[in-house]
């Protein structure tokens, strides 16, 4: 579920609720704080800023589970997935791929599986 954030225009206060998009939708929270009613704040999630991605776990830096489990660095965002029997989808890139070229394969003609089914298909009807 979604995780919508208010902020305080005066201290600087974030507040979140985590709703479905329809009970946000139906029935906003709102909140209150110095300030008066904190207005909505949108910021990039953890994980997605791609920036200094690649050389850098900065991606992780406050990351937490839903069940608020810290995940905060690689390791533990592995060691947690491997606990829950969880995976993520780069753990498919090479099943994918090779389900790619089997498809490839089979489009152009050269699935050996069909040729056997003939084969056998000819046999049992006496051929």
């Amino acid at each position: 579920m979604p995780t919508y954030a208010f902020r305080c225009e005066g201290c600087g206060r974030i507040a979140e609720a985590v709703r479905s998009i329809g009970d946000y939708v139906r029935n906003p929270p709102v909140f209150a704080c110095c300030a008066g009613t904190m207005p909505r704040y949108i910021s990039v999630a953890p994980g997605l800023a791609l920036h200094n991605a690649i050389a850098s776990e900065r991606h992780y830096d406050g990351l937490r589970a839903q069940d608020g489990t810290p995940i905060d660095t690689r390791a533990k965002h592995r060691q947690y997935m491997k606990d829950r029997n969880l995976t993520t989808i780069d753990d498919f890139s090479s099943t994918w791929k090779k389900a790619a070229e089997q498809r490839a394969q089979r489009m152009e003609g050269a699935d050996t599986s069909r040729a056997l089914d003939v084969a056998d298909a000819v046999a049992r009807l006496g051929g």
